[in-house]
């Protein structure tokens, strides 16, 4: 009998984190979007100045970490299609995409921007085994 309450009790306490984590997911994507409509106008802004091609890495810039907070709030979303799981693959998504934003960012040394160029081959090739049926679950 003392196991059996334990059993129920263990339940309920899991059921009652993953629904303070569904609501501070939602808090987190509130913020995201906020992030993602200050970056919006910004990219704006950076369109609209007429600077003659000088903003073009600040307009690349801004355009990959816009692409980051899509990617993170997709996450979130897909955390919930897929019932409270968040699929390997999209952490990848957004490691390849955080990667690509350093080398746009700081590519003055040649030997990072080659590390960097690496860590992105590993990214794509655990994005290809992650993808395959050997990770696939099983319904």
């Amino acid at each position: 009998m003392k196991k059996f309450t334990e059993q129920i009790k263990a339940k309920a306490l899991a059921k009652n984190m993953k629904r303070l984590l569904a609501l501070m997911l939602c808090v987190l994507v509130a913020i995201l979007l906020g992030f993602l409509f200050r970056e919006t106008w910004i990219l704006a802004l950076i369109l609209l100045r007429n600077d003659h091609g000088r903003g073009g890495y600040e307009m690349i810039e801004g355009i990959v970490i816009w692409f980051l907070y899509f990617e993170f709030i997709a996450l979130i979303a897909k955390y919930f299609e897929s019932r409270f799981h968040f699929p390997l693959r999209y952490f990848i998504y957004i490691g390849i995409t955080a990667i690509v934003r350093l080398i746009i960012v700081d590519h003055e040394k040649p030997e990072s921007t080659l590390i960097y160029s690496f860590a992105i081959l590993v990214l794509l090739f655990s994005l290809y085994i992650a993808n395959s049926r050997l990770l696939k679950r099983q319904y």
